[in-house]
């Protein structure tokens, strides 16, 4: 269990950076810049996450837990009980929301990641991604696809369609793709 002063710190150093992201690039959010605005040491923001991708990663991960039990095992579409395409669909539809209502926290644990492939959070998604392929449709190579899928929400393209406003627009096309690959 937490100690209430290190929960206390750890909320407050999470919501410094989100605090500084949402006025500034990530070049500009160093960890002794969140440190001081959430009044800690530089010394506990380093302990707590260890850089400034750990840091990153843990907004993104405050962000998606929901999103995470929602897709593994709540409510349909996008919890079990429906069709895979049906459920697939349904999981990128809401990734395009969650990103949409925080582009620059993902973009920043983007930039910030050194190694995006291997973090839980897209493991996680991974794997449900190609279970849901295989599903549908067992002779494609499932695991390549989810991670052809999943890539591609990880581009410039996608940056700037969610800045402009175009999310229903990236969503409608996900959609079409993949109910065209799995028809």
């Amino acid at each position: 269990m937490e100690r209430a002063d290190a929960a206390r710190n750890r909320a407050a150093i999470l919501r410094a950076a989100d605090d500084l992201l949402a006025m500034h690039d990530l070049e500009h959010v160093s960890m002794e810049r969140v440190a001081a605005a959430a009044g800690v040491g530089k010394g506990t923001v380093f302990h707590r996450f260890g850089s400034r991708e750990g840091l990153m990663r843990a907004l993104v991960e405050e962000r998606v837990h929901a999103f995470i039990e929602a897709f593994t095992s709540g409510p349909p579409p996008l919890g079990p009980g429906v069709p895979p395409v049906e459920r697939l669909t349904a999981f990128f539809d809401a990734v395009v929301e969650l990103a949409s209502k925080n582009v620059k926290v993902m973009a920043a644990f983007e930039q910030a990641s050194s190694d995006r492939l291997q973090s839980p959070l897209y493991l996680a998604w991974h794997a449900h991604v190609s279970g849901l392929i295989f599903a549908a449709r067992p002779e494609l190579d499932a695991d390549l696809i989810a991670h052809l899928l999943l890539g591609s929400l990880h581009s410039d393209l996608i940056l700037h369609l969610l800045r402009t406003g175009e999310a229903a627009r990236l969503a409608t096309g996900l959609r079409s793709m993949i109910e065209t690959l799995l028809r």
